[in-house]
């Protein structure tokens, strides 16, 4: 196990809810560096999976997939947690397939959070929301980490909250094709609208430029930040926005970075989700 710090951290991950909310093709490394950005040592990766024998069983192609995914997570260090799907008919006569992780992974949570300082809850399930204050209650940090479909009560209770998309590298923009990097000019990144002038149609996005401790250093100008401030114009949204909405933090853009005589600036602009 990795030593980077003294902050002891644990890592629960509802791969499914996350998968079927906008983190398809999420980069488990990635999120393992992000939960550790402040010098913190992994002490638990758990990643609970659903697992469809029924469907293995004749689809060799799944079964297949399933087991490669599996041993690329235990690569990056986690454990993996398979829950069988259980089928069940409706009132509808409609097979219904279900694998819910959410007892597996509020237990393990909460029995392992007294040789924990720092949680990251990888879901949106509204349902983890008193597993959230549990954990504040023994002492723990908790961060939420989700893409779309997240309650609102989980936002307002984590001591954090990160949306995936901002994350640099978590889920792919086209920088692996181009063979940009994000951050550099030219580089797919996402952002969000912090300051906009109405009468003037332009504003200002901030990104995620890396990833470290200092995310709650959000003025650009610090040295220590990890964050830049690019500049955009109405006329580099490729969609109708409507600007009367602007600023607003709860809308995620996705953006080029170009260069003008003045510095950056966002061009191929696009929104990708609101909250």
């Amino acid at each position: 196990m990795e030593n980077k710090g003294h902050v002891k951290v644990g890592i629960y991950i509802d791969v499914s809810n996350i998968a079927q909310n906008g983190g398809y093709g999420m980069h488990y490394d990635v999120l393992r560096d992000f939960a550790c950005k402040n010098q913190g040592s992994a002490m638990r990766l758990n990643a609970y999976v659903a697992y469809d024998e029924e469907k293995a069983k004749t689809n060799p192609d799944y079964n297949s997939k399933s087991a490669n995914f599996h041993s690329v997570l235990r690569d990056y260090g986690y454990k993996v947690i398979i829950k069988k799907v259980k089928w069940f008919i409706d009132e509808n006569n409609n097979k219904i397939g279900k694998a819910n992780a959410d007892l597996d992974m509020a237990v393990d949570a909460l029995s392992q959070s007294d040789r924990l300082d720092y949680v990251l809850l990888a879901t949106g399930d509204g349902d983890f929301t008193q597993v959230v204050k549990t954990l504040q209650n023994r002492g723990c940090r908790v961060e939420i980490l989700a893409f779309k479909n997240i309650s609102s009560d989980l936002k307002r209770e984590a001591d954090v909250f990160t949306s995936g998309y901002l994350v640099p590298g978590l889920i792919d923009t086209e920088n692996e094709a181009s063979g940009k990097i994000w951050g550099e000019v030219g580089s797919r990144v996402r952002g969000i609208c912090y300051l906009w002038f109405r009468d003037k149609g332009y504003g200002f996005f901030r990104f995620i430029k890396r990833i470290d401790g200092c995310l709650w250093v959000y003025d650009t100008r610090k040295d220590d930040s990890a964050y830049s401030t690019i500049f955009v114009h109405e006329t580099r949204m490729l969609e109708a926005v409507d600007i009367n909405t602007l600023p607003n933090r709860d809308t995620i853009f996705e953006f080029t970075i170009g260069k003008w005589d003045k510095g950056l600036q966002a061009v191929d602009v696009k929104a990708v989700y609101k909250y």
